[in-house]
C-alpha cells in the first residue's frame, strides 16, 4: 500500500470521531482543478467563482465546527496531461475535495489519481459518460450526461426542424462522443444527416464554410467549443444561413467575443437556469455582491461544495469512504435545487434545456 495512502487512512481513522471532536483539522484544503488559462478559461472562471462563494458561505455558517475549508486553484488548462500532473501534485499535498477538472478529457485521467488517493472529486461539467462507467467510488458529478444532452438535441431538431438539410460536426476527439449520440438519432428519426470530423485545431475554415453553403444546409450540429466562434463568424461573412446547434460549453459569453452579431440565433443545449430559483436565491445574491455572475457552471460549482459539506456533516468524517456513501444516501438541497447521486456517482436530477442566444445573453427556447 503506498506511503500517502496509508497517511492519509492514518488521518481518516482520526477524523472518523464525532464533530465535537478535535480530531476535526483546523484547515483543510479544497482546489478547485480547471482551465484557468487557455480556450476555455471563461468556464474554469465559472467554476472557480462558484466554488469559492460556496467555500465562504460555510465558512461564515460554521456548518463545519473547529475546521476552515481553504480554497486552492489549480490551472490545468483543459490539457489532459497537465490535469493528471495537478491531480498528481494535489493528492501529494493533502486534499479532501477536488471540484473538477473540466472537461471530461481532464476528468478521466486525473480521476484514477484522485481515486487512488481517497479524495472525492466533483466535477461540474464534465459531462462525456464514460467518466462515471468505471465503478470509482469517490467519483461524482454534478452535472448530468452527454447521452442524455444528445438526445435532447437532436429531439429538438427533430420537433423544430424536421426536412431541413443537416450536418453533425466533430473533432475527432473528444466531441466524437456527444456526435455519435445526436447522429443515429436523427437518422432514426428519418433525418438525411451529413457527419464531418476535420475541424480541430484550426483557425481557418472559409473552404468549409463556403462547401455546407453549397450544400445548402440549414442546420449544423457542432459538438465542440474551441472553433465555433470562428465557424460562425465566417459563416456569416459568407452569408451562409446556418443556424447552429452545440452542447455545454458555449454556455460562456467568450462566444461573444469573437463571433460577435454572428453569435445571434446559436441554440445550446445546458442544464436548467437555477438563478431564479428560490434555491438558488442566496447564491446569487452572495456572488451579485461580489460582483460576480451566476452563469454557467458557477452554481453546478457552488452546489458541488454544498453537496460536499452536507456530507461530510452527515457521515461525521473526511474521509472518502463514508463522505461518499453519505453523498449517495438521499436527498441533498443545494443552490441547484435538490440533488440525489445515483450508484455511478451521476445526478439523477431533471436534465437539459435549449438555450438560444439572443442580443448578448442567453434565454430558455425550450425544455426537454
Amino acid at each position: 500500500m503506498p506511503i500517502l495512502r496509508v497517511h492519509r487512512l492514518a488521518i481518516a481513522a482520526l477524523l472518523s470521531l464525532t464533530l465535537s471532536s478535535s480530531a476535526w483539522a483546523n484547515d483543510v484544503y479544497i482546489p478547485v482543478a480547471g482551465p484557468m488559462t487557455g480556450s476555455t478559461a471563461a468556464l474554469g472562471a465559472q467554476i472557480r467563482d462558484g466554488a469559492t462563494a460556496a467555500m465562504n458561505s460555510i465558512n461564515a455558517s460554521g456548518l463545519l465546527p473547529d475546521t476552515k475549508p481553504i480554497l486552492r486553484i489549480a490551472d490545468d488548462a483543459s490539457d489532459p496531461k497537465r490535469a493528471v500532473a495537478v491531480a498528481n501534485r494535489l493528492t501529494a499535498d493533502g486534499i479532501e475535495l477536488v471540484v473538477g477538472p473540466f472537461p471530461s478529457n481532464s476528468s478521466t485521467p486525473a480521476s484514477d489519481i484522485y481515486t487512488e488517493a481517497e479524495v472525492i472529486q466533483i466535477s461540474p461539467g464534465s459531462t462525456n459518460p464514460r467518466l462515471t462507467e468505471r465503478g470509482l467510488t469517490t467519483l461524482f458529478r454534478i452535472c448530468r450526461r452527454d447521452d442524455q444532452q444528445g438526445r435532447g438535441a437532436a429531439d429538438y431538431i427533430v420537433r423544430h426542424h424536421q426536412g431541413a438539410k443537416l450536418a453533425v460536426l466533430d473533432d475527432k476527439g473528444t466531441a466524437e462522443g456527444i456526435a455519435d449520440i445526436v447522429e443515429p438519432r436523427l437518422r432514426a428519426a428519418g433525418e438525411h444527416t451529413g457527419r464531418q470530423s476535420d475541424f480541430a485545431g484550426e483557425k481557418e475554415y472559409t473552404t468549409r464554410v463556403s462547401k455546407l453553403k453549397r450544400e445548402g444546409l440549414q442546420i449544423v450540429y457542432v459538438g465542440y467549443y474551441n472553433e465555433i466562434d470562428i465557424i460562425l463568424r465566417q459563416a456569416a461573412e459568407a452569408g451562409a444561413r446556418l443556424t447552429v446547434i452545440a452542447d455545454d460549453p458555449l454556455m460562456s459569453s467568450g462566444l461573444l467575443a469573437i463571433a460577435g452579431e454572428a453569435a445571434k440565433g446559436t441554440l445550446i443545449t445546458f442544464m436548467p437556469d437555477r438563478t431564479n430559483n428560490a434555491a438558488g436565491a442566496a447564491a446569487v445574491a452572495r456572488l451579485k455582491d461580489s460582483s460576480l455572475s451566476a452563469a454557467g457552471y458557477t452554481l453546478y460549482a457552488y452546489a458541488a461544495v454544498q453537496a460536499w459539506a452536507d456530507s461530510v456533516k452527515r457521515a461525521g468524517s473526511f474521509d472518502a469512504t463514508p463522505v461518499a456513501a453519505a453523498l449517495r444516501s438521499g436527498l441533498i438541497e443545494t443552490a441547484i435545487g435538490t440533488v440525489r447521486f445515483d450508484s455511478k456517482g451521476d445526478n439523477a436530477a431533471p436534465g437539459f434545456i435549449v438555450y438560444g442566444w439572443r442580443d448578448n445573453t442567453v434565454e430558455a427556447v425550450e425544455q426537454n
